[in-house]
């Protein structure tokens, strides 16, 4: 039986979102966002369908009771964050999947801020691209496409020459709104035109090359 060749993308450069697309922070995340709702008597599984991949802040001022104080909240769950990194680990084969990248040729995109960005990929033993664009780099979150344009523009590349992996409906359209090519880890969404699906980094492979006008050119095999 023959199996289809695997997809092949050429880019210049690659960006990833962080929790759930490098990072299985899931435990952490869930526990949360689970103390959050019964707080305040709110649908966890409402919370959860909707709060991934999208800024804290957001979600708070989305759910949190009128009268609430949003920001003292929002600070109080990011705490619980930063100081909780029990199971937080690194999906299969994104270690080697980054060590084979040019550090000025990748960038993390993340709704998390610099400090759980930081604590996390360290948790999850990935090195924290040069390049990073958190929360506190942009003024609207996902899926509002201006952290994926940012970072593009910090690495010098054209919208066009760019992959994206993604896992999030947020990040998802975040990329796409940003005329991006997407491949979407996991199980999200639909696929369209300009659209992979992976499980994992398992099989992906790599190979980089220079470019005369010093850029590069990155071959990923899917």
């Amino acid at each position: 039986m023959s199996h289809p060749a695997a997809p092949v993308l050429t880019v210049r450069a690659v960006l990833f979102d962080m929790d759930g697309t490098l990072v299985d922070s899931t435990a952490v995340v869930e526990q949360v966002w689970l103390e959050f709702a019964e707080r305040y008597g709110l649908d966890y599984n409402e919370i959860l369908r909707t709060s991934h991949g999208v800024q804290a802040g957001d979600t708070v001022r989305r759910y949190a009771p009128p009268g609430a104080d949003f920001e003292a909240l929002t600070a109080e769950l990011g705490e619980m964050e930063r100081s909780r990194t029990d199971g937080v680990i690194a999906l299969p084969g994104a270690e080697a999947l980054l060590a084979g990248l040019p550090d000025d040729a990748i960038a993390l995109v993340t709704s998390a801020d610099r400090i759980l960005a930081d604590i996390r990929m360290q948790a999850a033993g990935l090195t924290m691209p040069s390049t990073a664009v958190t929360a506190e780099s942009v003024t609207r979150g996902k899926p509002h496409p201006e952290g994926y344009l940012e970072a593009a523009a910090l690495l010098g590349v054209d919208p066009a020459d760019v992959v994206v992996f993604e896992d999030a409906p947020a990040g998802i359209a975040a990329a796409r709104a940003a005329g991006m090519r997407t491949v979407v880890v996991g199980d999200a969404g639909h696929l369209e035109d300009g659209m992979w699906r992976i499980p994992d980094y398992s099989a992906v492979t790599v190979t980089a090359v220079k470019d005369d006008d010093g850029g590069h050119l990155l071959t990923l095999t899917l």
